[in-house]
């Protein structure tokens, strides 16, 4: 991996200043590819630091039913893999700054081959990558796949992980690390901000990387309650259903508004 990729600069420079990392997910081509684009680009206006683009996976097991059903749109649009590249290669004639991860499963990676994913995702303008079913046990390749082609490997631990699966990650990964805040699916259950709390030191004696906290997170107050413990907030759920809840139009500007409130409440107090 470069010492210089997109992802190891931003959190150096958030680290610098003594901010957390403000991380919106949305899935690619909802609800409809044309409007991707504009999407991201009013997630950076809104003050992202790094976005996690979702690719449509026909099951996806670790998402609620909001991101199911963006998922159903856009796969009803003929989103694939490839057009989800193609969306990043378009982002990047206008923001060659803002880190993109790519959020999604193995499926439709392994019926691309890895090696050639790696190296078009590369080519597209990709900074990481995070494959929900790669599990750190059985993603040695992966992980060199990507790091050969400059691109950040990126998993997930959750409250049940094990020592020795949070040393496993400690190995393979790096940009930073997503811990899932609560047990289930994306979108799911009520937010502990001490539970999380609780499981850092165990979490920082073994990762030297930044650890973004997911899941659960829906407004201001919350996000600024993760960020006390945390080096990111990654927030989607909430921005999904934002989305589908304001219809093509409207749901750019209404993404930046609510993002720039998430951002606002990030910075107002140093964390570092």
């Amino acid at each position: 991996m470069s010492p210089t990729s997109r992802l190891q600069a931003t959190f150096g420079a958030l680290k610098a200043e003594g901010r957390k990392a403000l991380i919106p997910y949305i899935t690619a081509g909802d609800p409809h590819p044309r409007h991707t684009l504009g999407l991201m680009q009013a997630l950076v206006a809104g003050g992202a630091d790094v976005i996690e683009l979702g690719v449509p996976f026909s099951d996806p097991m670790a998402d609620g039913p909001v991101i199911q059903r963006a998922a159903e749109r856009a796969l009803m649009h003929g989103v694939r893999l490839l057009d989800v590249l193609e969306m990043v290669r378009q982002f990047r004639l206008t923001d060659r700054r803002t880190p993109v991860v790519l959020m999604g499963y193995a499926n439709p990676i392994e019926r691309l081959g890895l090696q050639s994913f790696a190296a078009q995702a590369r080519e597209a303008g990709v900074d990481g990558v995070l494959v929900v079913d790669y599990p750190p046990e059985e993603a040695q390749g992966f992980s060199q796949a990507l790091k050969a082609e400059g691109l950040d490997p990126i998993f997930l631990l959750a409250p049940t992980s094990s020592d020795e699966r949070i040393a496993r990650v400690g190995e393979l990964a790096s940009g930073y690390v997503y811990y899932v805040s609560l047990r289930g699916v994306t979108g799911a259950g009520h937010l502990d901000v001490a539970a999380v709390a609780e499981q850092f030191p165990r979490l920082r004696a073994q990762l030297a990387l930044p650890i973004g906290v997911g899941f659960g997170i829906r407004d201001a107050a919350s996000a600024r309650a993760v960020a006390s413990v945390a080096d990111a907030v990654v927030i989607g759920s909430a921005l999904v259903q934002l989305v589908e809840r304001e219809g093509p139009d409207n749901a750019p500007l209404a993404l930046q508004r609510f993002l720039a409130e998430i951002r606002s409440a990030l910075d107002q107090k140093e964390f570092a």
